[in-house]
């Protein structure tokens, strides 16, 4: 369904640099616009660039990303989604381009981005590289961005999931913004909004350390801010091998218990009947049958004596001959002619996980809490062990009434505390090794 009238939407957004890197090298864009004519004429943009180079390379570019989209967006918005989108990330493209191969010690530079245009006809992605873009909604989480990475490509070929591929770094991408002159971007959309809806979007710093059903729960139990922080907590507990940047985004009102509840989305238009009828029928092979069937009509004609009437319909006859040729013609040039980039795909989901939270996740969550716990302990951590009793023996309250939500929710929140006890301490530590 298509977003109803002009909403605040709820927002959070955290980056952090990780526990073995050095710089930060993501970057992230909010756009929100404050009335409903603007939101109208432009609709609220967010956006994830990853950026890749030595130095502080990398950086210069996933900013450059992060300033120029937006801003070449805002020029363009009155073209329509999809064209903007396109523009935006092509001129962002040229600049990057220009400062890598003008200046040798900015050369390699480049950065993925993901950017979530919301308008009221509803959500549209737009994508290159490997950072990411969900929807929660219904206990499942729904990537709607694809991963441009070697480890992709080669699962479409062999025609398998991502996760069958071996032996292949799943972060060598194969598309990027800045390498190239000109780049390939994927528009998608517009994918229908739900009062509930949250969007995600992420660096593989997150991606790449906390699976998606957990990322789902975890956006589902919490507020946003407390979500991000949560997010970016596990993924450095778990080593933090890279820059972690996490944005959400939530429409208002209650979101679906169940798929079942979802209503039937019907898919936008794409155009009117008449221009997919011209598209898809072969109107070169009509007229020259049609030609064909007119010319036997006139020697019939003829055979009949009926002269006036012959030179009539022979006339129409060679006139459809002639259009169907032309046709025919034509058809066979635009076969051998490079086709130009399709303005915009139709919205889709590329892999899907249920994130409900239930008895198994809710487990593994205690399991990490008891690790992390005696990590704090042994390490005399400066931790608020009341107020983490006190989120302990809620969680225990909360799954004797078998509320799986709550417990799971009090459960972070324990963690939570602990973890903010493990920030402080990782900036006086050379190493930090990985724990969940």
């Amino acid at each position: 369904m298509a977003v109803n009238g002009f909403e605040i939407l709820e927002h959070a957004c955290l980056t952090d640099v990780g526990v073995r890197r050095s710089h930060n090298q993501d970057s992230f864009a909010i756009s929100l616009q404050t009335d409903e004519q603007h939101w109208r004429e432009h609709g609220h943009l967010l956006l994830v660039a990853d950026g890749m180079g030595a130095h502080a390379v990398g950086e210069l570019a996933s900013k450059l990303a992060a300033d120029l989209i937006p801003l070449n967006y805002q020029k363009f918005a009155a073209q329509g989604a999809p064209a903007a989108m396109r523009r935006a990330f092509a001129e962002a493209n040229a600049t990057i381009h220009l400062k890598g191969t003008h200046n040798p010690d900015f050369e390699g530079m480049g950065t993925t981005s993901s950017a979530l245009l919301i308008r009221p006809e509803g959500a549209w992605t737009a994508h290159i590289g490997d950072s990411r873009i969900y929807r929660v909604r219904a206990g499942n989480i729904e990537q709607l961005s694809y991963d441009h990475s070697l480890q992709w490509e080669l699962a479409r070929r062999q025609g398998v999931s991502p996760d069958q591929i071996e032996g292949v770094p799943s972060n060598v991408i194969v598309r990027s913004m800045g390498p190239e002159a000109s780049i390939q971007v994927d528009i998608e959309g517009p994918h229908p909004v739900l009062p509930g809806d949250t969007f995600l979007l992420c660096s593989d710093g997150l991606s790449g350390q906390v699976p998606d059903d957990e990322m789902g729960a975890i956006v589902s139990a919490l507020p946003l801010k407390e979500a991000c922080q949560f997010l970016v907590d596990l993924a450095n507990l778990r080593g933090g091998p890279d820059n972690i940047t996490v944005l959400l985004v939530r429409f208002p009102g209650e979101s679906p218990k169940s798929v079942s509840e979802i209503p039937a989305l019907l898919p936008q238009p794409r155009g009117e009947l008449n221009s997919v009828l011209f598209a898809k029928l072969p109107w070169p092979g009509i007229a020259l049958g049609a030609g064909i069937t007119l010319a036997l009509t006139a020697l019939l004609l003829i055979l009949f004596k009926l002269v006036g009437p012959a030179v009539a319909v022979f006339l129409l006859a060679a006139l459809a001959l002639i259009l169907g040729l032309i046709g025919l013609h034509r058809a066979q040039q635009h076969e051998h002619m490079p086709q130009p980039e399709a303005e915009y795909g139709p919205p889709r989901v590329y892999r899907r996980s249920r994130c409900q939270i239930d008895a198994r996740l809710l487990a593994k969550l205690t399991e990490a809490e008891l690790t992390v716990q005696d990590y704090a302990k042994q390490n005399d951590l400066q931790v608020d062990w009341a107020a983490h009793q006190k989120h302990q023996r809620a969680a225990k309250e909360a799954l004797k009434l078998g509320d799986f939500q709550a417990a799971f929710r009090e459960q972070c929140r324990s963690l939570a505390l602990l973890n903010q006890a493990i920030r402080l301490r990782r900036g006086k530590e050379e190493r930090f090794n990985p724990m969940w």
